[in-house]
């Protein structure tokens, strides 16, 4: 499994690293500054996920490889822009400056939109895959992204600063949030693979209880983390007065739901078998996770 991950990053950062080149590019600080960002690291959860996604239907999820890079575009815009003084106000991203202390304020604002409009570009660049597949995929994305999705999560998450919400509501906010891109990136795997409507079932399933675990473990990790592991202060949800897993049940309590969760996720993948065995040990680790 290592070497899977391995290999797979490698493939990732490496496809990255050859998207936007700043000696070819029309401005060579925003080249920079968007792949400041984009090159500094992080999980690549989001392309593992969609090429994983499709290893589950028994494709080779390594054929959409740049099209699962396009998420990393996406995530990365808005880790950029999260970042920024009107948002969350942060210094550390990943252990370096944020964007915005390297490169100011309204170039990390362009760095954010350039990754976001390129993604769709390397998206529809793919000549090898029907282009039905590539417009279920663009569909699927952008829905997830923009107000109904991640964006609309952001606008809820900034509208519910020192305020107190309910549990319903925390949930939608980072289904929306967080959640919908981890959704689009394994239902993109799936479809680009083919899947029956009840692989994709299964694996929407999958995807909303891992988001689920996943945000819940991100609350725990803002309380008990270690800064030089997580790469950005600890406690920024307490600093940004923000209703959390942890603040609205408690540790222990936020711990048992992440748990349900990722049972939850694990039984959903039965129908997959082995095939589905890196969706599954990603979702077990969540608990365990440092960063």
């Amino acid at each position: 499994m290592n070497k899977y991950i391995a290999h797979r990053i490698e493939l990732i950062n490496n496809t990255l690293s050859d998207l936007y080149p700043a000696d070819a590019a029309l401005n060579k600080i925003l080249a920079q500054s968007m792949n400041y960002s984009l090159t500094a690291g992080g999980k690549r959860l989001r392309p593992l996920m969609l090429m994983a996604a499709a290893d589950a239907i028994g494709d080779n999820g390594e054929k959409y490889n740049r099209i699962a890079c396009a998420l990393e575009l996406i995530h990365t815009y808005s880790l950029i822009h999260d970042d920024l003084p009107a948002m969350d106000n942060d210094d550390y991203r990943r252990g370096k400056l944020t964007n915005h202390k390297v490169y100011g304020d309204g170039m990390a604002v362009l760095a954010g939109d350039a990754l976001l409009t390129m993604a769709f570009d390397v998206i529809a660049s793919n000549p090898d895959i029907k282009s039905e597949h590539l417009l279920k995929v663009v569909q699927e994305i952008s829905y997830a992204a923009g107000p109904q999705g991640m964006v609309g999560g952001q606008a809820i998450d900034l509208l519910s600063e020192n305020k107190n919400i309910s549990l319903t509501e925390l949930r939608q906010l980072h289904s929306a949030k967080t959640g919908a891109l981890f959704r689009a990136a394994v239902r993109s795997g799936a479809i680009l693979a083919q899947a029956s409507a009840v692989q994709l079932t299964a694996l929407t399933k999958y995807a909303e209880e891992f988001g689920l675990a996943f945000q819940i473990t991100d609350d725990i990790l803002d309380i008990i983390g270690d800064d030089k592991k997580t790469g950005k202060p600890t406690g920024s949800d307490i600093k940004n007065h923000k209703s959390t897993y942890v603040s609205l049940l408690s540790l222990s309590e936020a711990k048992h739901l992440a748990q349900t969760s990722i049972e939850n996720a694990v039984t959903a993948l039965t129908i997959f078998g082995d095939n589905a065995q890196f969706l599954k040990t990603l979702v077990k680790n969540l608990l365990d996770r440092q960063s």
